[in-house]
């Protein structure tokens, strides 16, 4: 009889699971966590901004893209983004903005925004001659500038409809638009540039004192710009704007395209950045009164 010694060995079970597939439920979660985090921020921290018309110049061209903050006045139902929320009257932990300060705003009854300067607060009485802002009896102190000479480009034209007769070519070939430039400074001491094109339909309005919990607001670009100097049926502002409608302040410019981006084509994407704007602040300078 032979002696065997062999061992024999159980193999240990497999444990044989089925491929997981793609938590699509988790992923859905998880898309709506992002997207209600970027809401949140856009309608109570800060939002981009972009700017579709002339209506601010100088300081601010079609094409730039800036940054707002939407917590300095408060918080009221034209904060969050997409304008969702009805009217209600009235701000949260509200303040009213300073002088100069440029904000967006949105007209009555409108669930747009505008982008235009602060330049009279409740009880203000305010009225314009020959385009000299008048505040509570005192003309705004008014400075003429060197014109400013703005590079052409797609979103800056410098059309004849808008700036007639202001398009110079240099002995180099480029072409700029030349613009009239007015200083302003405001009773608080701030002052910023506008565009002063002579004689125009909003250059003249009767004095009115602004209501409580009231603002009134331009554009820098005086002879071009649909603010509170105009009726809403001509899409403006149609005069003071409650300061519900206020929904942040304009903080500074984050970049700005020339109009020559072609979505297929990185390259443009770099190519038509314009220099220099990035980083721009659009707070007023604070001048010594």
């Amino acid at each position: 009889m032979s002696d065997s010694n062999s061992n024999t060995t159980t193999p240990a079970p497999i444990d044989k699971k089925g491929k997981k597939g793609t938590d699509w439920w988790g992923e859905i979660k998880g898309i709506f966590w992002l997207v209600l985090a970027v809401f949140t921020f856009h309608s109570f921290i800060a939002k981009p901004f972009y700017i579709p018309s002339e209506s601010m110049m100088p300081g601010l061209l079609v094409g730039d893209r800036l940054v707002v903050s939407k917590y300095p006045y408060g918080w009221s139902f034209v904060s969050p983004t997409f304008h969702l929320l009805p009217y209600f009257p009235g701000r949260l932990f509200g303040r009213l903005p300073e002088r100069g300060d440029v904000v967006i705003i949105s007209p009555p009854g409108e669930r747009v925004d505008y982008i235009k300067r602060v330049v009279g607060l409740p009880g203000d009485r305010l009225e314009m001659r020959g385009g000299t802002l008048i505040i509570n009896g005192v003309p705004v102190k008014r400075a003429r500038r060197a014109d400013a000479m703005i590079p052409v480009d797609t979103n800056a034209p410098c059309s004849d409809i808008q700036f007639p007769g202001r398009l110079v070519t240099q002995p180099d070939g480029k072409q700029y638009c030349r613009l009239p430039i007015v200083r302003e400074t405001l009773p608080n001491g701030r002052s910023y540039d506008t565009i002063d094109l002579g004689d125009g339909p909003t250059d003249n309005f009767a004095a009115l004192t602004i209501p409580a919990d009231n603002v009134f607001v331009m554009g820098d670009n005086r002879d071009r710009s649909a603010d509170s100097r105009v009726s809403i049926a001509d899409m403006g502002l149609g005069g003071p704007v409650p300061w519900e409608n206020l929904g942040g302040r304009a903080e500074f410019i984050t970049f700005s395209l020339d109009g020559d981006t072609v979505l297929y084509n990185p390259i443009s994407w770099i190519t038509a950045l314009r220099s220099g704007r990035a980083g721009t602040s659009l707070h007023p300078d604070e001048d010594a009164r």
